[in-house]
C-alpha cells in the first residue's frame, strides 16, 4: 500500500472509533447508575479494539516500513496524532465513568441514621467466673493480695511444707495425680500459702488470696468433680487471732450471700492448721428449715478453716513465736451453687446455653 492508501485506512479507523465513542457518550447521558458497569465494560472494548496491540491503528503503523524515507514521517505523524486523539477520547469518558462510579458507590453505601441500631447477642461471663469475680472483689476490699500459682507443683510446697510428709495418713483424702514421684497436678492452692511467705522473707503483715484450679482423683457426681477451682486465703500476722478468723468469714459471707446471713464454726482437723475449723452457712435453699440440699439439718458447709500450724510458719521461714495467722479454703463452685441454686455441679461444665443464658443479665 502507497502513502495515500494507508492515510485513508487511517483516517476510516479514526473516523470509526469517534464514531463508536459518541455512540458511548450518548449512551453515557442517558445511564443509569446500575448501567455504569455495562459501560466501563463497553469503553475497555474500545479501547483494546482501537488502541491496543492488535488494532487496525497498530496494523497500518507496521506498514511504515513499506515506504519511502519521505513518506515515513508523514505517516508517522498521522499516526502520533491519531493515537494522541483517540486516547484523549477515552480518558475524558473514562473519568465520567469513574465519577458516576463514585457516586454509584456513595448511593449504595448511604446509612440511615434515623434506623434503630442493630443488637447484637453478646454472651454471658460464666458463673463460676462471676462468683470468683464476687469473692476476689470482697477480699481486694478488705486489703488482700491476689496471687497465683502454677497447676503443676513439687510434692514438697503441696504436701510436705504444709505438715504432710510422706508418711500422714490425710494423704489419702487427697487422691492425687501424679506425674512423677515429686511432680504432681495440685490438689489444693494451699501451696501458694508457703511460696507466698517465702517470697515475703519473714515480713509481715501477709494477706492473699490465692485462686485456681486443683485436681483430686474423684468420681463426679452432683457435688464433686476431678477439676475444680479453689480459693485459698493466708494472713499472718503479730497477734493474728481465730476471732480475727471468725469475723472475716463472717463478713465474707454476708457480703457473697446477704447481710442476714447466719455463719457457724464446726471443730475439723486440717494439718495444716490448728485448731481447724468448718464454717458453715444457713441452707440459702430452705433458709434453714431442713431440705434434700442441706440433708434436713439446716447448714451446709461452705470451707475449711484453721490458724496456720506453727510447722508450717517455721517452714516458710517465720517465728512462729512472733506470729501468727489463718488460712481457709474455699471452693467457688460450691458457692455458685448455693448463691445460684445448681444442684448438680456437673451443669457447671456442660456449657448448656439453657443454664449460662440465664446469667445474661
Amino acid at each position: 500500500m502507497d502513502l495515500a492508501e494507508l492515510e485513508a485506512a487511517i483516517n476510516k479507523v479514526r473516523g470509526l472509533a469517534k464514531e463508536q465513542m459518541q455512540q458511548l457518550e450518548d449512551d453515557l447521558r442517558q445511564a443509569k447508575l446500575e448501567s455504569v458497569g455495562e459501560l466501563r465494560r463497553r469503553l475497555d472494548e474500545w479501547r483494546v479494539s482501537h488502541l491496543g496491540k492488535k488494532s487496525q491503528l497498530q496494523q497500518v503503523s507496521r506498514q511504515m516500513s513499506d515506504l519511502s524515507k519521505e513518506e515515513r514521517p508523514k505517516l508517522g505523524s498521522l499516526v502520533n496524532q491519531t493515537k494522541a486523539e483517540l486516547e484523549a477520547q477515552h480518558d475524558r469518558l473514562e473519568e465520567r465513568l469513574s465519577a458516576l462510579f463514585r457516586q454509584q458507590q456513595f448511593a449504595s453505601e448511604t446509612l440511615d441514621i434515623t434506623l434503630p441500631g442493630r443488637r447484637h447477642p453478646l454472651g454471658s461471663v460464666h458463673p463460676i467466673t462471676r462468683i470468683i469475680g464476687e469473692i476476689e472483689d470482697v477480699f481486694l476490699g478488705m486489703g488482700y493480695e491476689i496471687v497465683e500459682g502454677t497447676e503443676i507443683e513439687t510434692d514438697e510446697y503441696n504436701f510436705e511444707k504444709l505438715n504432710l510428709p510422706k508418711d500422714h495418713p490425710a494423704r489419702d483424702m487427697q487422691d492425687t495425680f501424679y506425674i512423677t514421684e515429686e511432680l504432681l497436678l495440685r490438689t489444693q492452692t494451699s501451696a501458694m500459702q508457703v511460696r507466698t511467705m517465702e517470697r515475703m522473707k519473714g515480713k509481715v503483715p501477709v494477706r492473699v488470696i490465692a485462686p485456681g484450679r486443683v485436681y483430686r482423683r474423684d468420681e463426679d457426681d452432683a457435688t464433686h468433680s476431678h477439676a475444680f477451682n479453689q480459693i485459698e486465703g493466708l494472713v499472718v500476722d503479730e497477734g493474728i487471732r481465730m476471732s480475727d478468723l471468725k469475723g472475716t468469714l463472717e463478713l465474707f459471707a454476708r457480703a457473697i450471700f446477704g447481710p442476714d446471713q447466719e455463719v457457724r464454726r464446726l471443730p475439723s482437723f486440717f494439718p495444716f492448721t490448728e485448731p481447724s475449723a468448718e464454717v458453715d452457712v444457713r441452707c440459702t435453699v430452705c433458709g434453714g428449715a431442713g431440705c434434700r440440699v442441706c440433708k434436713e439439718t439446716g447448714w451446709i458447709e461452705i470451707l475449711g478453716a484453721g490458724m496456720v500450724h506453727p510447722n508450717v510458719l517455721e517452714f516458710a521461714g517465720y517465728d512462729s513465736k512472733k506470729v501468727s495467722g489463718f488460712a481457709f479454703g474455699l471452693g467457688p463452685e460450691r458457692v455458685a451453687m448455693l448463691k445460684y441454686g445448681i444442684e448438680d455441679i456437673r451443669l457447671l461444665y456442660q456449657n448448656d446455653l439453657r443454664l449460662l443464658s440465664q446469667f445474661a443479665r
